[in-house]
């Protein structure tokens, strides 16, 4: 049991010690005395009680974690509580305003003032703002409503005693109707009190949202790097939390997993800002007016569930022509590979217009792992030597080294570095490391793959190592 659940239910048990002494103390000077505003006051006292064993049960149920019937937790159990107090305290109230009218028109009833009685509701004063302390302060700390509105009785019960108090004053000096007139203040109040009450728990049972909530989320939503806009808030309380649903649009070529991140930093925001919400984001992806023909494209493939790479567009007389590589399952067949290529270049072309040209090259996606075997020791000097001249042979390129050589399922498998100027633009670099695997095919048969890794010149020519075997 966590501490918030032990304060709740230690302040429950008091208040139900408290209300069972105060209605006996109430009914037995009541008797005594004849006074109708001290039995009303009983009266309304055992209703304390009734409601405060409510509460108790209330708090113990509502604390229980969730479960499969109950997803959203018990704390709903206290809003049912509540709404019992309400009406029990509806029904108090008229059966006291009846008796008061009744003992307005006869005018028969005698009541005795006597020292014990002011003496009773002294007390009653007493207890009732000890316990409407006690109970707020464990209220507000747990955001109990069941405890708000044991609070609530108690504090009514302050106002109610006075009045009772003037009553019996009233009749000390010479007045006896005062106490009825007293006691229908009573009624009257405790109707007040029972409506406010009654209002706030119907609100929570019907899930109204909370005043506000809806303009607070949006806000703290909006301050989220990657939110670009906030399509709907949803909150409805049950017991101590507030389950919030909110809808954000993100731009749609964010990956999922940036997408993911920015739905729990939503989130927690919302849990951090907002006390006791439980907050739950969901995310719908929303075209951006600044999104690239390349991110369009990036989208529409990973909609499709296909990796494409090399995007290239241009534009001939007018008319735009875009290209790019499709990956797909090396094992897939070719008549199933054009299926998924041509199924995306429609996809492009509903999406950007069917003026633009659209291209694709179908690019084996490898799966399984390679066996490679070493070169003996004297071909791979030979080969080594000639894939370095091939490298240094192309314009831009500094210096080659690290050259790795291995036969594979494939054929030959190549690799190496290549040193450029810090400067220079990589869509130049790369030109020239294309030229760099043309040449060594030209030059090496039996080359199967052909892997050219560019590096800047300064930061590694005065440790660049040379060919490696294997």
């Amino acid at each position: 049991m966590t501490e918030h659940a032990q304060d709740k239910m230690s302040a429950a048990l008091g208040s139900v010690w408290a209300s069972a002494a105060l209605t006996l103390i109430k009914l037995v000077a009541g008797l005594l005395t004849g006074s109708l505003g001290l039995l009303s006051e009983a009266a309304h006292s055992l209703l304390d009680l009734g409601a405060a064993g409510l509460t108790y049960l209330a708090v113990r149920v509502s604390d229980q974690p969730a479960d499969e019937r109950h997803p959203y937790g018990h704390g709903k159990i206290e809003s049912i509580s509540a709404l019992a107090e309400t009406m029990l305290l509806f029904v108090t109230s008229l059966f006291i305003v009846r008796e008061a009218v009744l003992r307005l028109m006869s005018g028969t009833v005698e009541v005795e003032t006597t020292w014990y009685a002011v003496a009773v509701v002294l007390l009653s004063i007493a207890i009732d703002l000890w316990r409407s302390r006690a109970l707020m302060k464990v209220a507000k700390a747990t955001r109990s409503q069941a405890l708000e509105a044991d609070a609530l009785h108690f504090s009514s019960d302050i106002l109610s005693s006075a009045v009772v108090l003037v009553g019996l004053g009233c009749v000390a000096a010479g007045f006896p109707k005062g106490d009825a007139i007293a006691a229908i203040g009573v009624a009257l109040f405790v109707l007040h009190v029972g409506y406010r009450m009654g209002k706030r728990t119907v609100d929570v049972l019907i899930d109204s949202a909370p005043e506000g909530i809806a303009s607070q989320v949006s806000e703290i939503a909006a301050r989220v790097p990657g939110v670009v806009s906030i399509d709907r808030v949803r909150a409805r309380p049950a017991g101590a939390t507030t389950h919030v649903e909110v809808l954000i649009r993100v731009a749609r070529t964010l990956p999922l997993a940036n997408v993911q991140d920015v739905c729990d930093a939503v989130a927690a925001a919302i849990d951090d800002r907002i006390a006791g919400a439980d907050a739950f984001v969901k995310a719908e992806p929303l075209a951006l007016d600044d999104e690239s023909i390349v991110d369009t494209i990036h989208v529409i493939a990973q909609r499709r569930r296909v990796q494409v790479h090399a995007i290239a567009i241009d534009t001939v007389e007018g008319r735009r022509h875009v290209s790019f590589d499709v990956e797909v399952d090396e094992q897939m067949n070719i008549f199933d590979a054009h299926e998924v290529a041509s199924g995306l270049e429609q996809a492009v072309r509903d999406e950007l217009g069917d003026d633009v040209q659209v291209e694709t090259h179908i690019d084996p996606r490898r799966t399984s792992e390679l066996t490679g075997t070493p070169l003996a020791p004297d071909d791979f000097e030979r080969l080594a030597r000639e894939v370095l001249d091939c490298a240094e042979a192309v314009t831009h390129v500094r210096e080659a080294h690290g050259v790795h050589i291995r036969h594979a399922d494939i054929g030959l498998h190549i690799s190496l570095h290549c040193l450029f100027d810090p400067a220079l633009p990589v869509w130049v670099a790369h030109h020239a490391t294309e030229l760099v695997e043309q040449r060594i095919r030209e030059r090496i048969a039996g080359v199967g793959r052909v892997v050219v890794h560019a590096e800047p010149w300064e930061q590694t020519a005065a440790t660049a190592p040379g060919p490696v075997a294997g």
